[in-house]
């Protein structure tokens, strides 16, 4: 079974009808509060601005606990009887008042700049981490994560956890000390009021475990879902040209909107039980004023309490069940941010590459003699790709490896590069095993030039210097003139200072540019998988004349499904099954009859 046939295996992939790896029935978060501490660890940087927020939140909550006390002692200055109105301490309160909410909107203001600049930097650390853990994933990470997913956790997860760190934060501090503070002055004005305001809490409770239980598993379903979505979108674009070639628009279509579709339904149930929440808690707060009014009227007709003290008590109600409102709904956005905060930290808990051997060595000078003594591999312990392969390649030497498609011819390549270690046998580099070479040197010495290009965001010039930025201007043009890219490119307005996808790049000319890459770079080994496959016969003739240039002197690996262009190797491996079927130059392949032989034939005859 060939890679590809092992990778579809566990690819999330909406044309085949599967549920994906992350669409399996979602549950809440499955460790809550170790998820949220940590995801604290974050805040470690920023103690000291956070320290400075909650000195602000305490002084803000200190100040509005003030207010309904002004105000209860601002009407009883009124209430002492027709005429008999204080006038001077009514001006003062009212002042008091005055100065308090100015304090408030300061400190608010203050609180909000701070939280904001310190979230972002937070995030952005958290982001870092990720990008950097992913680039020290191993390729298998890749072949069952759609990049789409990646995509999702990178921008959707990450904008997630922004907000909420910067909005939910500071007032999730805000409403615990209002609550606390609150319940603290109520019990110091009259302990019957306060018990009358209690009343209402443990209903509070119970709605929030009711809607949070249903919210937790639909908020971290709704991710689940957007990140299927957003890789269906990712290869649906990606891969536009097949869809349009194969006429497939109209399925790709059905199947962004069942896609769609299921994010839809799961986003509307999630919006409608975490919609529950305020009205229902408005409900509840409204009954537990009324106790208190119902209450409060009693005891003032007894002359127990004051009306200034009900006046009070009443505001410091709305301040006690008010936060637990809050805290409830910004219990569900919480929900959200965790949810998301989980699907990056599976990422960052994936393992890495395994490290190289505490002995390993640099690749000094390598010569490039290569050989594998009966290696064996396989994708999954239960699935061989390779059985029991052996060759030499001498250095300076050039191999072909032809086959059927799913072989094994690419799995070799991957195998000698290290993005795999052997299951079974070994590899040697230059006599030594590769796994005691470090894999920074050994993939240093290796130049690829593949099928399907691929060019980074910059210019022509950064591209052409990608494995070695060292190079200087004219080493740059030397190894396009070497590719036989450098006329196109002085064509162009920019010439090398063109940025790549400013200026349309046919299929050969980004081809050559990857050529001209590899021969800036100088490897002795280098790896031409298909480098000609989808370009005309013109522009292949030029792409052939610039290999040739490019492999004197090098041991080259060339993956060839035409088999003219590979008919003077050195040595050619005919792999089928796994397995090395037939070895030798061409001529000898020919006479031996064989598998070789057969695909010869039918090519020629084709052609």
């Amino acid at each position: 079974m060939a890679k590809e046939q092992v990778k579809a295996d566990y690819m999330p992939s909406f044309r085949a009808g599967r549920r994906p790896r992350n669409g399996a029935p979602v549950e809440k978060p499955k460790n809550f509060g170790k998820t949220v501490l940590r995801l604290l660890g974050y805040f470690s940087r920023e103690m000291h601005v956070l320290a400075i927020i909650l000195v602000f939140v305490l002084v803000d909550a200190a100040l509005m606990l003030a207010v309904p006390y002004l105000e209860g002692r601002a009407v009883d200055y009124m209430a002492g009887g027709r005429g008999h109105v204080a006038f001077s301490p009514l001006f003062a309160v009212i002042g008091l008042l005055v100065a308090v909410f100015a304090g408030d909107w300061v400190l608010t203001v203050l609180e909000n700049r701070l939280m904001a600049d310190a979230s972002q930097r937070i995030v952005g650390r958290l982001r870092s981490a990720l990008f950097d853990r992913v680039q020290k994933l191993p390729i298998a990470f890749f072949d069952v994560h759609t990049h789409g997913d990646l995509m999702s956790r990178f921008t959707n997860d990450v904008d997630n956890i922004s907000t909420t760190i910067a909005q939910s934060t500071v007032s999730l501090l805000a409403d615990i000390i209002g609550i606390v503070g609150a319940f603290g002055l109520m019990l110091a004005l009259n302990i019957p009021l306060t018990v009358a305001a209690l009343i209402t809490v443990p209903l509070v409770f119970l709605l929030s475990k009711m809607v949070t239980t249903h919210t937790a598993k639909l908020f971290a379903a709704q991710q689940a879902a957007l990140g299927r979505l957003g890789g269906h979108v990712e290869e649906s674009i990606s891969g536009l040209s097949v869809v349009k070639a194969f006429g497939r628009e109209k399925q790709v279509v059905e199947e962004f909107n069942t896609a769609n579709q299921a994010l839809l339904d799961v986003s509307i149930q999630a919006q409608i039980w975490s919609g529950y929440m305020m009205p229902i808690m408005n409900v509840i707060g409204n009954l537990g004023f009324a106790a208190v009014a119902g209450v409060g009227g009693v005891l003032a007709v007894r002359g127990m309490v004051t009306v200034g003290i009900i006046t009070s008590f009443l505001s410091y109600s709305r301040q006690f069940t008010r936060p637990l409102n809050d805290v409830a709904s910004t219990y569900n956005s919480l929900q959200t941010a965790v949810a998301g905060a989980e699907r990056i930290f599976e990422v960052l808990d994936t393992p890495s590459e395994p490290p190289d051997a505490p002995d390993a060595k640099v690749l000094a000078h390598p010569r490039g003699e290569i050989a594998f003594e009966d290696v064996s591999f396989g994708y999954r312990p239960d699935v061989p790709v390779l059985s029991h392969v052996n060759f030499r390649a001498e250095a300076g030497s050039v191999v072909a490896l032809v086959g059927p498609t799913g072989a094994g011819k690419t799995t070799i390549i991957s195998l000698l590069n290290r993005f795999y270690d052997v299951t079974d046998g070994r590899i040697l580099f230059d006599g030594v095993d590769v796994r005691q070479y470090t894999r920074a040197s050994l993939r240093t010495a290796f130049g690829i030039v593949l099928q399907d290009t691929s060019l980074m965001p910059g210019t022509i010039a950064e591209n052409i210097r990608y494995g070695r930025p060292d190079a200087t201007d004219e080493q740059v043009r030397a190894a396009a003139e070497m590719a036989g890219a450098d006329s196109f490119i002085m064509q162009m307005e920019r010439g090398y200072d063109t940025v790549i996808g400013e200026q349309s790049l046919s299929q050969g000319q980004r081809q050559l540019l990857t050529i001209a890459r590899a021969v800036l770079a100088d490897p002795p080994v280098l790896i031409l998988d298909e480098a000609t496959s989808n370009v005309d016969t013109r522009t292949e003739k030029r792409i052939q004349q610039a290999m040739v240039r490019l492999m004197r002197g090098r041991t080259c690996f060339l993956i060839a499904h035409r088999l003219s262009t590979i008919r003077d190797a050195d040595i050619i491996l005919v792999v089928s099954g796994g397995r090395i079927a037939e070895q030798g130059i061409h001529e000898e392949l020919l006479k031996k009859n064989g598998l070789y032989a057969g695909l010869w034939s039918s090519q020629m005859t084709i052609a």
